[in-house]
């Protein structure tokens, strides 16, 4: 993980090669999304059956992977987690598409490998990342973008239980409120107080709350689901980070291999989220003086 947060793919993979051969990973004792799957071995001509072994975020970052292993392979059978089902019908790089469960798949094939694993075998470098967006599809609501001098703005503030530091206090968030020509929409789920009027759009349905967010100017959240399935479908999206973050945001920089319409704000010093907000305000008044003036001379 500290190889890949520092960029060093290469440094990384060497490490995993190191992990398959010893076979740790392959312990059935472990947690089931700490198991490998891949035993090393070429896959190239055969029918392969992915596994979505991780959170439903991570599975929306690594299946623009699956174009480049059906490259290679014969057949793509994609087990994904039954949230995901809908909005990943489509999805590209999968011949078949299935529901994940805790039982044996009765599918024919000819290897297994873990979706998180497809770096490793790909031996992806990170100018190899296919970056273009949007690669997940959702239908437009009868909420399209509007194109008025105000921007339409989504707001997560908490993750999950496992990890607080990644989640805001929502009284941080309060000069947020205060902005002027900001319409706020919360998409927090399950749905919490806002800490300033906002309508809310957060929606239990994945494929759903996929197309409402097609309505919003930009996305402001934490390092939840909401982060990755706003950079798959090309949203403008402000990224707020603790510090330490996540290995996969690497470290000293404002932008992501990821997500090309993302923006990351980090913390400057460890629980501090106060500046963080303050650099979010200052950046929201700002598009918000552009959003104005190109509102202005449109109408000259």
């Amino acid at each position: 993980m500290e190889a890949m947060r520092r960029g060093d793919f290469a440094a990384a993979w060497a490490i995993s090669d190191a992990i398959v051969r010893r076979g740790v990973a392959r312990d059935p004792m472990l947690p089931r999304h700490l198991q490998a799957l891949w035993d090393g071995r070429p896959l190239a001509g055969q029918r392969v059956l992915v596994h979505c072994y991780h959170g439903l975020g991570d599975t929306l970052q690594y299946v623009r992977l699956l174009p480049l292993l059906r490259a290679q392979v014969r057949h793509v059978t994609l087990r994904v987690q039954p949230a995901l089902l809908g909005l990943l019908h489509a999805v590209a790089g999968s011949d078949r598409l299935l529901p994940l469960h805790d039982g044996v798949p009765q599918i024919e094939r000819d290897a297994d490998i873990e979706l998180m694993e497809l770096p490793h075998y790909l031996r992806l470098a990170p100018d190899d990342i296919p970056a273009g967006a949007p690669y997940i599809e959702a239908p437009a609501t009868n909420g399209a973008r509007h194109c008025n001098s105000r921007l339409r703005v989504g707001l997560v503030w908490r993750a999950g239980d496992w990890d607080v530091s990644r989640s805001i206090p929502a009284q941080l968030l309060k000069p947020l409120g205060e902005l002027q020509g900001i319409d706020w929409v919360s998409l927090q789920w399950p749905s919490k107080v806002m800490p300033f009027r906002a309508a809310d759009l957060a929606c239990r349905d994945v494929r759903t709350q996929a197309s409402l967010m097609l309505s919003l100017d930009l996305v402001v959240c934490v390092d939840t689901f909401i982060a990755h399935l706003s950079g798959a479908l090309g949203l403008s999206t402000w990224l707020l980070l603790p510090t330490p973050c996540d290995w996969r945001w690497m470290t000293g920089r404002e932008d992501s291999p990821w997500y090309p319409t993302m923006r990351l704000f980090r913390q400057t010093e460890p629980g501090d989220w106060s500046d963080v907000v303050d650099r979010v305000a200052r950046a929201l008044c700002a598009a918000v003086a552009s959003r104005a003036a190109v509102a202005s001379s449109a109408r000259v």
